[in-house]
């Protein structure tokens, strides 16, 4: 049975990445939007990654950056995962010979397999709930029956999960991944190491639950 990544998003400190790994996250996320609370400069990122093992991914979160300034910290970072929360075209995100994910954010009414289709050559595709004016990070969840059952690329699924939702989560859409941002906060930015254990330990204890995967998750 295939086992559900774990995402460990908007770290800002190094003890909060250490911590994310000891728990056992496949990955962290870096923010490098500004706008974001979670924000982090390049120097911050070059200090929590050392803290990131081999076999732990290091994802990058843009907003329609500058592409120079994403392959600046793509290099300097050596990051394992482009993660694009903003606008960016199918050939912006393919421009930077790196694993890429699309972040789409769903809103009622939304046609999610076609938009999923536009990004297929993605590594993965990130769903996120709506929010006018935010790009992502809401802490909010948008209507799981949207997911389509065969998305065609694996599912990363945001939006409002915490320990207590991640179960449901994962038994209504049976995604790739989780991705937790907000749900293992005391403050935005500023993780708690209990929550970011209890949310890893409610993931491990919904996998027994799952169904067969479907293609392409």
């Amino acid at each position: 049975m295939a086992r559900t990544r774990i995402k460990i998003c908007g770290i800002t400190r190094l003890q909060d990445a250490q911590a994310a790994v000891r728990a056992g996250a496949d990955a962290i996320g870096l923010v490098f939007y500004a706008d974001s609370p979670r924000a982090v400069s390049l120097e911050q990122a070059q200090g929590i990654a050392t803290a990131v093992p081999a076999m732990v991914t290091t994802v990058g979160l843009f907003v329609d950056a500058d592409p120079g300034w994403v392959a600046e910290v793509s290099d300097e970072l050596s990051l394992g995962l482009l993660q694009f929360h903003g606008n960016e075209a199918p050939d912006y995100c393919e421009g930077f010979r790196r694993p890429w994910m699309k972040a789409l954010r769903v809103a009622p009414g939304m046609n999610v397999a076609a938009e999923i289709d536009r990004y297929s050559g993605g590594s993965a595709v990130l769903l996120d709930t709506y929010k006018k004016g935010v790009p992502g990070g809401t802490g909010e969840r948008f209507d799981w029956g949207l997911v389509p059952s065969m998305p065609g690329l694996p599912l990363v699924l945001a939006g409002g999960l915490d320990a207590d939702s991640v179960q449901d989560a994962i038994a209504a859409t049976t995604p790739f991944a989780v991705d937790v941002s907000g749900g293992v906060e005391t403050a935005p930015g500023i993780k708690s190491v209990q929550r970011i254990e209890a949310f890893v330990s409610a993931v491990r204890q919904a996998e027994p639950d799952r169904r067969d995967e479907k293609p392409g998750q």
